[in-house]
């Protein structure tokens, strides 16, 4: 057996040993508390590993099938990365509203460190600099952009809301008609950019520089069979739900046992919102093992874009439709949803800085520098310092 054949089949195996923990965990130590979870979220974590070796497969047979470039491809295996995010986001937010909402809010601000920290492993020109692809620079940017708006607008709205909120009046909170209003609308826009993505940026990508990371082209020859491709998605897709399952419920059990042992609430979101991000982390370092940096890099910028416009929308929804069918309660009598405290609107707020910093080092010249980089990180870890210190 070639090398290359025993390396497509290491997903196999990872996804064995993944399901065989997860059941271990259900069947052999149910009751046995962090044994249990920690034993369920490893297994987890490999189920979701072997799910994103199976998207990267059809992501590759589809981008051959339709000459379409690795980076246009990868941000629509990132859409699918987002599965067991939501699955996982649905269990929190039917147990703890509030703490769900944060979490997915603080997923935007721990995908921006990863970019940023990601941008550091990016092959550099002699200069020093690492030339990013043109659609994330052309299309990514407006979207980093957009979403800086949109946290400013939101986070402005719900400090007015608190500071002339009425004395004596219940708590305002966003309600389920501010709710729906707003994850359609950012929906919308999920949508138009991914429109523009295939229809502006699916061709070939000519580059910059003679450093510049290529868009590869898939080679025409060899192409998958349309069944195989269906398989791997649909495969990839339902076992990706079992693992963000396994992993939420992990997830779950280590921040309740972080809250009994005196922890603040938002570092609890901060480890939760890692562990939902899980997938989109696993699919960014394993295409960038293959040196499929443009998969690599979409995922690392999707992790950031689809947050706003397509995981807090989702969320949004969600809440407003499991508080109308009374899943979940109201905060008031009057249909609230999302309470507006220190919490909820430091989080939203503090969106702004990280998507204005990260627009204004790709958009200026479509490269990363290393002064660049560093800022970035260093200003993602900051928000993520003071949320966790003194949100």
């Amino acid at each position: 057996m070639s090398t290359e054949e025993h390396e497509g089949k290491q997903w196999l195996w990872v996804l064995i040993v993944g399901l065989g923990l997860i059941a271990l965990a259900d069947f052999l130590f149910v009751g046995e508390g962090l044994l249990s979870a920690g034993i369920l979220g490893l297994g987890g974590l490999l189920v979701v590993f072997a799910s994103s070796e199976m998207m990267i497969k059809a992501v590759d047979g589809y981008a051959r099938r339709k000459k379409m470039n690795s980076f246009v491809a990868g941000t629509m295996a990132g859409l699918s990365s987002n599965i067991p995010e939501l699955v996982m986001l649905a269990f929190v937010l039917i147990a703890t509203p509030r703490v769900g909402f944060i979490v997915t809010v603080l997923t935007l601000h721990v995908g921006a460190a990863a970019f940023g920290l990601y941008c550091g492993a990016l092959p550099r020109d002699v200069e020093g600099n690492a030339n990013l692809p043109k659609p994330l620079v052309g299309l990514s940017t407006d979207l980093y952009a957009a979403a800086g708006g949109v946290f400013f607008s939101l986070g402005m709205i719900m400090l007015l809301m608190k500071a002339f909120a009425v004395r004596g009046t219940v708590n305002p909170a966003l309600n389920t008609t501010d709710l729906y209003f707003f994850g359609t609308l950012l929906l919308l826009i999920q949508a138009v950019a991914v429109t523009r993505l295939v229809k502006r940026f699916s061709g070939k990508h000519q580059s910059a520089s003679d450093e510049d990371i290529p868009v590869e082209q898939a080679d025409d020859s060899a192409q998958m069979p349309i069944v195989t491709i269906v398989a791997f998605s649909v495969a990839g897709l339902v076992v990706s739900v079992i693992g963000g399952h396994s992993v939420g419920e992990f997830a779950g059990a280590l921040v309740e046992r972080l809250a009994h042992s005196g922890y603040s609430e938002m570092f609890g979101a901060i480890i939760l919102s890692l562990f939902s991000a899980s997938g989109a982390f696993v699919m960014i370092g394993t295409a960038h093992v293959q040196k499929k940096y443009n998969i690599a890099m979409a995922n690392a910028s999707g992790a950031i874009t689809q947050v706003p416009f397509l995981v807090l929308p989702i969320a949004m929804i969600m809440l407003a439709a499991f508080t109308q069918t009374g899943i979940i309660p109201a905060v008031d009598n009057v249909g609230g949803v999302i309470p507006i405290d220190i919490h909820t609107t430091s989080a939203i707020l503090l969106g702004f800085p990280s998507m204005l910093v990260l627009w204004k080092a790709v958009q200026d010249d479509g490269k990363v520098n290393w002064v660049e980089t560093s800022t970035m990180v260093a200003i993602f870890l900051l928000v993520i310092y003071l949320l966790v210190a003194h949100g």
